[in-house]
């Protein structure tokens, strides 16, 4: 009996023992939970921040990140709980030794790997007596957009020079050589080539002005992309004719395309004359037309050099030229390609490229179709349309040169 009492005595001091032990752990807990918690921000500035619109960093007395917003990871400006770049650690730095808020346009790495850089405007203040505030927005796309716009100045500028001084020229020597039949002939032939080249490169720069302004959604229209083939052909024959290239047109489709007739029958004339100038004489332009899947693909294929990888990825630029002298001498603007970009683009469109050295190229346009409205008949059924149009490339190539532009359709 006396056994039994002393061991349940013992057993109830332990058990207190461990309540007590188990309720002093819990209050440790508590107050571990409390000095590791998330730090507290100054009154309302959590809740402006949810709202302001900006990607944000609320770094401490040491530069930890205590708050990011989801934009500020994507940037790469934070990782982890670290800020990654140093010109944002020296904003910070100034911030906190002089009391001021600092701006800044900086251009930083996209990220650890690879040239992509992001530009970024920062503004770094303080927030409240402890913590710094970074504010970022990306600028990116804003800052290209005005190089590309003073690119596209300068370049004019200098286009417009060179015809503009060799007329200048051209007349000084016409004047001195005025006795001199044979010298007046040549010089005026001359000046007449470098006035059409003007009148031409003026006429692009125009064309490509009203096509930045033009709004399709609201002055479009439906149009037969047939009768846009039909006309931009017509007006592509002269030039043709001269290096005696035939033009071929093969396929032909019943859907519309919501749009501008004239701006789709110039985007599709720069194709065809692109086509005719870099084109062999005795040779022909194929021209193809089909639809499927919702779009309407119109593919212009040349027999010409073609273009190699790295000349493919910048031909639709603003007065780039493959062959700058060659593009003198066949007249070229450099600005053809990119109107044809600034329709597709307009239209909801997109234009590519299909091209191998020595092969030539095959440059596709492709605009999406009008539905068809209820109780209005359609020409042909979806079931229907693909099997009896021919592909673009079938039209116009033959040969190793048919199955290198239908890989190039397939893919696209």
């Amino acid at each position: 009996m006396l056994i039994g009492l002393v061991a349940g005595l013992i057993g109830l001091a332990l058990g207190t023992f461990g309540v007590l032990a188990y309720r002093v752990s819990e209050k440790q807990r508590e107050l571990l939970d409390v000095d590791a918690g998330e730090p507290a921000l100054p009154a309302g500035a959590a809740e402006v921040l949810a709202v302001v619109g900006r990607a944000f960093v609320v770094l401490d007395d040491v530069d930890g990140v205590v708050r990011a917003s989801p934009a500020a990871y994507a940037y790469g400006l934070v990782r982890g709980h670290t800020v990654v770049h140093k010109e944002l650690l020296d904003m910070t730095a100034g911030v906190r030794r002089d009391g001021v808020i600092l701006e800044r346009q900086l251009e930083l790495p996209r990220g650890p790997l690879g040239h992509g850089t992001i530009i970024v405007q920062v503004r770094a203040a303080m927030l409240g007596e402890e913590y710094i505030l970074l504010l970022a927005d990306d600028r990116t796309e804003i800052t290209r957009t005005e190089e590309i716009r003073n690119d596209f100045v300068a370049n004019v500028s200098h286009e417009l020079k060179t015809p503009v001084g060799a007329i200048s020229l051209l007349a000084e020597a016409l004047e001195s050589s005025a006795d001199d039949e044979e010298a007046v002939r040549r010089f005026a032939k001359r000046m007449h080539k470098e006035s059409a080249r003007l009148a031409a490169l003026v006429q692009d720069i125009i064309e490509l002005s009203r096509l930045q302004g033009a709004s399709v959604i609201q002055e479009g229209r439906p149009v037969d992309i047939n009768a846009v083939i039909a006309e931009a052909v017509d007006r592509s024959q002269l030039p043709a004719e001269s290096k005696n290239i035939t033009i071929v047109v093969g396929g032909r489709t019943d859907g519309k395309v919501f749009g501008d007739q004239d701006l789709l029958v110039t985007a599709l004339r720069n194709l065809i004359d692109n086509a005719i100038r870099y084109s062999p004489a005795n040779t022909r332009v194929g021209i193809g037309v089909r639809s499927k899947e919702g779009l309407v693909s119109i593919s212009v294929t040349d027999q010409g050099e073609g273009l190699s990888p790295e000349d493919q990825e910048r031909v639709f630029e603003r007065f780039y030229r493959v062959d700058a002298a060659r593009s003198r001498h066949t007249g070229g603007t450099g600005l053809g390609l990119s109107i044809v970009k600034h329709v597709a683009s307009n239209h909801g469109g997109e234009v590519s490229l299909w091209s191998q050295p020595g092969h030539g190229s095959t440059f596709t346009l492709r605009l999406p179709e009008m539905e068809e409205r209820e109780g209005e008949e359609t020409s042909a059924s979806p079931a229907l349309a693909p099997a009896r149009e021919p592909s673009p490339q079938q039209a116009v190539v033959q040969g190793s040169r048919a199955a290198g532009a239908n890989e190039r359709g397939a893919s696209a």
